[in-house]
This record gives C-alpha cells, structure tokens and sequence, in this order.
C-alpha cells in the first residue's frame, strides 16, 4: 500500500513539473513583446521619403510608417532608435528591434530582413531607400 502510495505521489510531481516547465516556456514567448517600445503600428519623422517596415516577432506584427530625407535604411531606422547591434565585417548586425533582441547566443534566435517578403543579400546600413518602399524584420528562432 505504502508503495503505491509513493508510486502514485512520484506520478503527480512529475505531472507537475510538467506543466510548470510548459507554463514557463509560454511565459517565455509572450515576454518577448515585453520589452518593445511600441506595440502598435505608429507613424515617425518627417522628410520627403515615406518607408514602410513591418517588425514580426511570434503571431504580432507592428508596421513602422517611417518619414525620412535619409539615404539609407539603416540610417532611418537608427535615427528612431528602432534598432540596434554590433558594427561587423558586412555593416550592422542586428540583435535588437523596437526593444526586442534577438541573441543567437542563448536563443538560437536572430532578426531576418526582407523586402516585399524576399530575403535581402545585405544589411540595412547599406540599403538605399527610396519613397513608398516595404521592408520586414523577421524575429527568427531556430
């Protein structure tokens, strides 16, 4: 009786911990939004050139409407402090967007970057922009 008693006790622990494990790894993905500066689609600067770039990270998406006299994408993104990195070998890398990082180091996760949905070849410091252009940044997780 006694073992039983153990046997099924062992069984709910580890039930237990199962579902707090699965609850915390919820937590863990819905925090992601945490931490963004904005978490609506929102409209910035002013200048002659008006680009669109979309943040996707998990199932949200925000749409930065941004207005601009600058030459290159990076530069307007900058400018808002939309994103941030380490200067590399090919330009800027980008670790985080609207606030949100992406740290390949400890999440196997990193910021993809497209336009009208196909990958770029280069980063966004060295894309010249020109008016009514649609870019995306991409939260990835591998």
């Amino acid at each position: 009786m006694k073992k039983n008693f153990c046997r099924m006790l062992s069984l709910v622990l580890l039930l237990a911990c199962c579902f707090s494990f699965a609850a915390c790894q919820k937590n863990e993905e819905t925090d992601l939004w945490a931490s963004a500066i904005y978490t609506e689609d929102t409209e910035l600067g002013s200048g002659s050139k008006t680009v669109q770039v979309e943040v996707q990270a998990e199932d949200k998406t925000v749409t930065f409407t941004l207005h601009t006299d600058k030459e290159l994408l990076g530069e307007a993104l900058t400018e808002h402090n939309l994103v941030s990195g380490e200067q590399g070998a090919y330009g800027l890398y980008i670790k985080t967007v609207n606030g949100i990082l992406a740290d390949y180091n400890k999440t196997n996760s990193y910021w993809g970057f497209t336009k009208n949905g196909e990958s770029m070849m280069t980063g966004v410091d060295s894309v010249t922009i020109a008016d009514g252009e649609h870019y995306e940044l991409i939260y990835t997780q591998q």
